[in-house]
């Protein structure tokens, strides 16, 4: 106990220092800086080139998904995450030491013995493909899209809305990357900040208002054309629990035959069925799935 106490401090202590570094100090990984000069860009995009002509500049829920992105991406880690990843590894750790393992024992590849390019694109694969795939966990386990439904709670699609998400989404995206990436283990921060940016970009480009589908190369990265069906109101027959989960790369929905496409999607309804009993608040979007889960007990 006394050391997941240890590394709840370090954790606390260690990440509210570096916060506060990237907010005084620019450096080319800034995720700060980072997170604010791509959110610009793709309004920018939204505002020259918008595809639902009718959305407002301040569409509906801009200011809360302004807010979830800041919320998601700095003060969350500061609150929970940081120390969840660190004590997930530990307790990992500890685990394999009770039947003599280590984590390097699970390593299969060294990417910093690849050339750089070679090992960034099996790093940003590897990551995307297990991304993609806990992505469909998430609609397809009730438990999970009680949590993912905020998510889907958007009914005007914005480049903010990549980022309004519930804080138990990260917890699993990250216990479920961490043995491959511990499997492919040797990428540095200059890998993990190209790729990390290059995601953040797509993402907000895919839930801009923008009618793009990128050509021929739309069966290789996920486009906000492709990517405006998966928040359908209305699901096709054959897929009821969604389509279109690419995250980065439509590439696996192409492979794996999770791809919908009917039509020009651009004025279709956004949401879930029941999203109108999901509640419009912060504090109350987050509490949903514990209240949810009483209700349903009771």
């Amino acid at each position: 106990m006394e050391k997941y106490l240890e590394i709840l401090k370090n954790s606390y202590h260690g990440y509210f220092n570096y916060l506060w570094t990237e907010i005084t100090h620019f450096h080319w990984e800034n995720y700060f800086y980072g997170l604010i000069l791509v959110s610009l860009i793709v309004w920018a995009l939204e505002v020259i080139f918008p595809w639902r002509k009718d959305q407002k500049i301040f569409r509906k829920d801009f200011w809360l998904d302004t807010f979830y992105m800041f919320f998601n991406f700095f003060l969350l880690n500061l609150i929970v995450l940081i120390f969840l990843s660190n004590a997930t590894a530990e307790v990992f750790n500890d685990i394999l030491g009770l039947i003599g393992l280590k984590l390097l024992d699970f390593q299969l590849l060294n990417l910093d013995a690849l050339p750089f390019g070679f090992g960034l694109l099996i790093f940003f694969l590897v990551t995307d493909f297990v991304q993609w795939n806990t992505h469909r966990l998430l609609h397809y386990s009730p438990f999970l899209w009680n949590f993912h439904k905020l998510h889907h709670s958007v009914k005007e699609m914005g480049y903010a809305a990549h980022l309004r998400y519930h804080w138990m989404e990260p917890v699993v995206y990250k216990s479920l990357l961490y043995i491959p990436l511990a499997i492919i283990g040797g990428f540095n921060v200059e890998a993990v900040a190209i790729v990390h940016f290059t995601a953040l970009a797509i993402g907000h480009l895919n839930h801009a208002n923008l009618g793009w589908d990128y050509g021929i190369l739309k069966y290789i990265f996920n486009n906000p054309k492709m990517h405006i069906w998966h928040h359908a109101k209305v699901l096709p027959n054959h897929a009821h629990y969604g389509v279109n989960f690419g995250i980065s790369l439509s590439l696996w929905d192409y492979v794996f035959k999770t791809n919908h496409i009917p039509h020009d999607g651009r004025d279709i309804e956004l949401g879930f069925d029941g999203d109108e009993q999901f509640p419009s608040g912060f504090l109350s979007q987050e509490l949903y799935p514990i209240k949810t889960k009483r209700t349903n007990n009771s």
